[in-house]
């Protein structure tokens, strides 16, 4: 017996010894994919202050395939006018939009290979599956922080299934690895030298508090956009509530489905008359589930998914009845509007989306609003704010941007002395006279 005991003893021993070092298994998992990773410099146009700007920003992407394509997030590639990108071998080559996601934060962006004066081939990363991912797993974020190029840090997964109820669509991991401004669209890697989520967010005024995108996710998105170049979901105009939401302390006494929070007017839902309290248990005979908030994301998902222009059928329970419905649902809406910079009256306008601003859109479904006014300017001194939605330019009625640009053109024609438009407006609900002044040429005496 204490023959057998130390045998068992030395195996063990021996067994421990042949375990490897933690250093060394990361940078091997770190080799695999930090190649990979790309510094991405996009310029972009921001509308801010009643003007439009070239700004310059900072992200990261991770190289997806070896013809080019590479992942990022919107919010580094959105409105971009140029895109330039770092490689690994300090290489610096342009790049131009594939598709992009705002509702998931994603993008797809691919390299001009032509430009490249390496001939060796482009290294690519894998993805993993996030689903398999464990709180506790170490992780490595990469990407350029900062715009500090290429760097990685270090941490462990807080949780797989975190809800950001600003993201309808999927659950977030959250880590403790350092995610920075320009980290943003880097890669979060395993132990195994695989891509488990994409890099999106820290958390302002919290440490070791950061989010990436599930690989499940990802992979999903960019496989829609390399087909389709976008991502089209049903529309129904339903919003959900868990039926257990412990942060509002919220219980509905019910087993199965979900609860209809609100609906949003001139929806699918609401001709098909549901209503705010209603609970969805079904839908085409599928079971819903959306006891706690982190099953909303799959329910999202799962009405997202519904064909467009083809009937679903709902069963709704209604107090204590069970109430079939039939939903039609429709195809979704830009999430946001376009910009658009009217230089001599010193302001920017955007249009109206039922997604990005139901406020507005409650007051004008279809239309144009003031996003912004130049502090020093003729719509400011004017009268103008943010906000306004435009209904009319002098005889011109106003439902598109065509119908700005039109009558920000013909007013340039103006002559001198007749520089006035009429504007008809609605400022909170109000329908309101302002008489737009533009004779002075705001840019020329802020030059002098």
């Amino acid at each position: 017996m204490r023959i057998l005991s130390a045998a068992i003893l030395a195996g063990a021993f021996l067994g421990c010894t042949s375990v490897r070092p933690e250093e060394e298994v990361i940078q091997e998992a770190k080799d695999k994919v930090f190649p990979a990773v790309v510094f991405i410099k996009p310029i972009t146009m921001e509308f801010r202050g009643g003007k439009m700007e070239k700004v310059q920003v900072f992200g990261s992407g991770a190289i997806i395939s070896d013809d080019g394509y590479v992942v990022t997030n919107n919010h580094v590639a959105d409105k971009a006018t140029e895109i330039r990108c770092v490689l690994f071998d300090r290489e610096e080559v342009t790049a131009k939009i594939v598709g992009q996601d705002p509702e998931t934060d994603l993008a797809v962006i691919k390299l001009n290979l032509a430009e490249r004066k390496s001939k060796t081939p482009l290294p690519v990363a894998e993805f993993g599956d996030s689903n398999l991912l464990k709180v506790g797993e170490l992780v490595m974020a990469m990407g350029a922080p900062h715009g500090f190029e290429r760097s990685v840090s270090r941490g462990i997964v807080s949780s797989v299934e975190r809800y950001l109820d600003f993201a309808p669509y999927n659950l977030w991991i959250q880590t403790d690895a350092a995610i920075n401004p320009g980290n943003s669209g880097g890669p979060l890697v395993d132990i195994h030298g695989r891509i488990i989520g994409i890099n999106a967010r820290g958390m302002r005024g919290a440490d070791n508090l950061a989010f990436a995108i599930p690989a499940v996710v990802v992979k999903d998105v960019v496989a829609r956009i390399l087909k389709d170049g976008k991502v089209q979901r049903a529309w129904t105009g339903l919003r959900f509530q868990a039926l257990k939401d412990f942060r509002k302390s919220s219980y509905i006494d019910a087993k199965q489905g979900v609860l209809v929070a609100s609906v949003d007017e001139g929806s699918p839902a609401e001709k098909a008359k549901l209503r705010a309290g209603d609970i969805a248990v079904s839908v085409n005979s599928e079971p819903i589930r959306g006891m706690y908030e982190t099953e909303l994301p799959a329910v999202e998902r799962l009405f997202a998914a519904l064909p467009v222009d083809v009937p679903a059928a709902l069963e709704v329970q209604r107090g204590a009845e069970l109430v079939p419905i039939i939903l039609n649902p429709a195809t979704k809406g830009k999430q946001e509007g376009e910009d658009f910079e009217c230089k001599r009256w010193d302001m920017t306008v955007k249009e109206i989306t039922k997604f990005s601003d139901p406020f507005l859109h409650f007051q004008r479904s279809k239309g144009i609003y003031i996003q912004g006014v130049k502090f020093s300017g003729n719509a400011r001194a004017s009268g103008f704010a943010n906000f306004d939605i435009i209904t009319q330019i002098g005889d011109r009625p106003i439902e598109s941007l065509k119908d700005v640009r039109e009558a920000h053109e013909a007013g340039l024609k103006l002559e001198k002395g007749k520089r006035k438009l009429l504007f008809r407006i609605i400022r909170t609900g109000y329908h309101r006279l302002v008489v737009l002044d533009f004779e002075k040429d705001m840019e020329k005496i802020e030059d002098d």
